[in-house]
C-alpha cells in the first residue's frame, strides 16, 4: 500500500513540474538557474593554482603579527586540553 502512495506522490510531482515548465517564460527561468549553477560549479572545480597560491602562501608561513588568525589557531589548539580536563574533572 505503501508504494502506491509514493507513486501518487510522483505522479503528482510530475504533472506540477509539466504544468511549469508549459510556461515559455518558467523554462527560460529555469534554464538560467540551471546555467548559473553549471557555471558556478565547473568554476569551483576548474581553479587554477595561482587563484590557490595566497591560500597556501598564508597557510605554510602564517603571520605573526596576524592577531585574529594566530587566536584561531591557540583556540584550536587548546581544545582538545579542554576537552580532556572537563572529562578528567568533570
Amino acid at each position: 500500500m505503501m508504494a502506491l502512495g509514493r507513486n501518487v506522490v510522483l505522479l503528482g510531482v510530475g504533472v506540477a513540474g509539466v504544468s511549469f515548465l508549459s510556461n515559455k517564460t518558467n523554462r527560460g527561468k529555469v534554464k538560467d538557474m540551471w546555467s548559473n549553477a553549471k557555471a558556478k560549479t565547473v568554476g569551483f572545480w576548474n581553479r587554477t593554482s595561482s587563484e590557490l597560491d595566497p591560500v597556501i602562501e598564508k597557510a605554510g608561513h602564517p603571520d605573526p603579527y596576524d592577531h585574529d588568525d594566530n587566536k584561531m589557531v591557540d583556540e584550536g589548539a587548546m581544545y582538545g586540553v579542554h576537552y580532556y580536563n572537563n572529562a578528567k574533572h568533570g
